[in-house]
């Protein structure tokens, strides 16, 4: 019954022992049985998505899935700001459905006590401001733990991913975030929990961005599943456009939009007196790519792209909310219906779209090239077994001395209970 547990628990009681899986290999089965029974059936995978936006991140892992025959719904989605969860709920109808849960809060403020929805899929990008470069030289910080706000909601983000019991679990985060205290203890979670782990420092313009967008990101299977996962076999659905040029839209000279930002020509003198490695990025339009935009881009921060003003060398402005939705291969209408600003704040702490579309069709097509009846324990499948129990009843010839030991629960590997 246990040829599949690595380890089981032994209860010994005067005169029985009772021998059962451990809860993690009581999981694991039940989370391969979930998908195995899903996909048999047809039945779309549930998608719990944390830190969820304007659903950027899960639109594109809808996308690529079904490109590989998968269906997928955000069965619950968590997000601190309003105003990017109902524009995700207002454009974004094809991952959610009526029975889908929105829940619009910090996400430690949210109780996973009582019955908590199971689902297949886990996604989620831990946000990233103590652990950016930006984030530590602005809020002074000596490791990315120790930003007010953000420092501990790794410690969340587990909590769900162990609440939920995935079958797969999507992390992504900026490169720095690989050297942190807080991916090492999310790597060693992850590992307890019986999660196999495949993590990767992607570039988007591999993918057909303009934006050179570095993201670390992390795909962790349940053992088997992720075998045949790799990210080698990503693919590119699109092709990169020359220059920025391309991408432009056609704003006339005379726009407000055109600004002299003197400012940031006065810090970029100051930084560099300092020794600080700040640079402005200041484009003509006829270059293949443009650097990171963040969150913030608009609010005019020095170091992201601005357009120079194609007579006046001493004017600049900002790209637009289509524009810079192009550079990142975000489809404009998950933007449509917010101000400028939240636009701009919902893709710049978000994804390059083709990358992770790409990253969900892999991940659709591993399920397909992975045999999951094999890896479901064949007892679990049976409707004629209800536990995972073996009960011994010791002969009172072996039974110990007349005294009332206390019971003692020890766990131990299936060879040595053989031996």
């Amino acid at each position: 019954m246990f040829e599949d547990d690595e380890k089981v628990r032994i209860a010994i009681r005067n005169g029985r022992i009772v021998i059962t899986a451990l809860q993690l290999q009581t999981k694991i089965r039940e989370r391969l049985k979930r998908l195995k029974e899903k996909l048999d059936r047809g039945e779309k995978l549930a998608v719990t998505s944390l830190f969820h936006g304007g659903g950027v991140l899960d639109r594109a892992i809808h996308s690529g899935l079904l490109r590989a025959g998968v269906g997928s719904f955000v069965q619950v989605g968590v997000e601190l700001e309003a105003e990017y969860l109902n524009a995700s709920l207002r454009n974004n109808p094809d991952i959610w459905q009526a029975d889908s849960i929105a829940i619009c809060s910090d996400i430690r403020d949210v109780s996973l006590e009582g019955n908590i929805p199971q689902c297949e899929i886990l996604t989620g990008g831990v946000p990233c401001t103590g652990a950016s470069k930006a984030g530590r030289v602005k809020n002074d910080l000596e490791f990315a733990e120790e930003h007010d706000s953000a420092g501990t909601l790794f410690f969340d983000y587990l909590a769900w991913v162990k609440a939920n019991n995935p079958a797969i679990v999507v992390l992504e985060n900026v490169p720095e975030y690989q050297n942190t205290a807080s991916m090492a203890v999310i790597r060693s979670v992850l590992r307890s929990l019986g999660y196999v782990l495949n993590e990767e420092v992607l570039d988007g313009s591999d993918f057909g961005a303009l934006e050179n967008r570095k993201r670390m990101v992390m795909i962790a299977h349940t053992p088997g599943l992720g075998d045949l996962f790799s990210f080698e076999n990503l693919k590119t659905h699109k092709v990169r456009e020359a220059s920025i040029n391309d991408i432009l839209e056609p704003v006339p000279l005379d726009s407000t939009r055109w600004k002299p930002y003197a400012y940031l020509t006065e810090k970029a003198i100051k930084d560099k007196a300092a020794g600080k490695n700040f640079g402005l990025q200041r484009l003509t339009g006829n270059e293949d790519g443009c650097g990171t935009i963040g969150r913030h881009y608009f609010k005019g921060r020095s170091t992201e792209p601005f357009l120079i003003h194609p007579e006046n060398p001493d004017l600049f402005r900002l790209f637009t909310r289509l524009e810079h939705g192009r550079v990142k291969t975000i489809p404009a209408v998950l933007t449509e219906g917010v101000s400028e600003t939240s636009a701009h704040e919902i893709m710049g702490q978000s994804v390059v779209y083709e990358q992770f579309d790409s990253i969900g069709e892999e991940i659709g097509s591993s399920l397909f090239r992975t045999d999951i009846e094999l890896l479901v324990s064949r007892d679990l499948l049976n409707p004629n077994v209800t536990d995972h129990v073996v009960e011994l009843d010791i002969p009172k010839s072996l039974s110990p001395v007349p005294m009332m030991p206390p019971p003692i629960a020890a766990v131990g590997s299936t060879q040595q209970m053989l031996l």
